[in-house]
């Protein structure tokens, strides 16, 4: 009777360590058929397929990381314009709590009034500030909202490289089909070298051509275009019926004796030319996150449809701020201490110095004409880094980020800018921003000279 029980209980031990072993697999199995059900429907769609982690998130984990000096992400590490942060002071310790909710979807009335006013008087033609401007949530939403808004299935937009990394992903996601064409260095020494082959971008247009998109000043070359380059741009827009977009983020970012033309007010243009704008590259607070487009009424409204099931409304402090530095800056608009000229009468003592420090460290820099990028031949000092431990396809990557690792000073490849057919027209240049304090400047100086003795040893 006793062994009889014992081979019982072990029978039963037995049963029951396989029967758990059995229920843990079916629920491992259950659990894994689940969670691959979920993965299959629950994919990126498929008009996001191929979209990659931008340049802006790997860079800012290395950044965060290796902690180099940052001259690479477009922003200032200072607040140049008082007039805005007093503004915002303003509003912040008014007495008017309404400005603290929702205001109108379209753009704050006293900021669209502000901004109407504003481009009236540049473009020499009355803007309607109810159906003729919107405001954003950055320039990137204007953007998001004008590809979206007149982008349909198959239609063809042409992208000037190198370009902002956003353009491309919003044509695709909206269903369009980008086709590009680069800027060709046609001589050495400054943005104004990068020229379009005329021949090219006619070659480039066709009765499905939809939109072509031009950044002036350019980001990242600072490349300021002449009146005949946009004339040309113009009349093919006129032939085929195309609309222009046209980013002017860095509108006010111009050096003498450079001037920069709105497409909007050429012969013909103000018909078919949506233009975009920033507060933050207007008065250096890109923090602040507002943005605006302006044109035609007809065309707007697309926008509006885009904006509205999107954003709905901006920040309203924020748009009232912004409608007071606006107002007051307004007040000296031709005079030569205009407040929104400021700017880059700063920062071409900072251009001129960054200039300098990349020449003494052995690099070609290409003087910007407009923005506050530079762009720099590394090329030169190619034969004394050893660039082996980065695994990047494209030498610019792997240049800027050996750089980070090794040196402490943070730059972005250009190549980033390119298409794939193109990167390659990007991988001997770094970019670097200097919009930055004169004390960080001087640190990348010394960050410079430091690695240059030791290069030298």
């Amino acid at each position: 009777m006793v062994v009889r029980n014992l081979l019982l209980k072990d029978f039963l031990r037995s049963f029951l360590n396989y029967s758990i072993k059995q229920c843990t697999r079916n629920i491992r199995l259950s659990l894994a058929n689940a969670s691959s059900d979920i993965d299959d429907k629950f994919k990126l769609p498929s008009r996001y397929a191929g979209s990659e982690q931008s340049i802006w998130v790997e860079y800012l984990e290395l950044f965060l990381k290796y902690k180099p000096l940052n001259l690479g992400h477009g922003f200032p590490d200072y607040c140049s314009q008082k007039l805005v942060v007093a503004a915002l002071a303003e509003v912040a310790n008014s007495d008017n709590d309404l400005i603290h909710q929702y205001t109108r979807g379209f753009g704050h009335p006293r900021t669209v009034t502000a901004i109407a006013k504003l481009y009236s008087r540049l473009i020499d033609r009355q803007i309607n500030p109810d159906t003729e401007v919107l405001v954003t949530i950055g320039g990137y939403e204007a953007l998001f909202s004008i590809i979206n808004g007149h982008i349909d299935f198959g239609d063809e937009v042409i992208i000037i490289e190198p370009y902002f990394d956003c353009y491309e992903p919003m044509v695709r996601y909206a269903g369009g089909i980008s086709r590009f064409i680069p800027l060709r260095r046609a001589n050495k020494d400054s943005s104004t070298d990068w020229v379009l082959d005329k021949k090219e971008l006619e070659c480039l247009f066709n009765s499905k051509t939809k939109i072509i998109i031009v950044n002036t000043p350019h980001n990242p070359f600072g490349k300021v275009y002449k009146k005949e380059e946009l004339a040309h741009v113009a009349d093919l827009c006129k032939k085929w019926n195309v609309l222009c977009i046209v980013d002017e983020v860095y509108e006010w970012i111009v050096y003498e004796p450079n001037e920069h033309i709105r497409m909007t007010t050429l012969p013909g243009m103000w018909e078919r030319t949506i233009t975009v704008g920033s507060i933050g590259k207007t008065f250096g607070v890109t923090g602040w996150k507002m943005g605006w487009a302006y044109g035609p009424a007809n065309l707007m409204v697309n926008l509006q449809m885009v904006h509205q099931n999107c954003i709905y409304t901006g920040v309203a402090p924020i748009q009232e701020a912004a409608a007071i530095a606006f107002e007051k800056a307004m007040t000296n608009l031709n005079q030569k201490n205009c407040v929104f000229k400021s700017t880059s009468k700063e920062l071409i003592v900072k251009r001129n110095y960054m200039a300098k420090i990349l020449c003494d460290a052995g690099m070609e820099p290409l003087i910007p004409e407009g923005g506050y990028f530079m762009i720099a031949d590394w090329t030169p000092l190619e034969s004394q880094v050893d660039l082996s431990s980065e695994k990047d396809k494209f030498k610019d990557y792997r240049f800027t980020k050996w750089m980070i690792k090794n040196v402490g000073l943070g730059a972005i490849p250009p190549s980033a800018f390119f298409s794939q057919e193109h990167k390659y027209l990007g991988e001997n240049f770094v970019r670097y921003c200097f919009f930055k304090k004169d004390e960080n400047l001087q640190k990348a100086a010394e960050i410079l000279k430091k690695w240059k003795t030791e290069r030298n040893k």
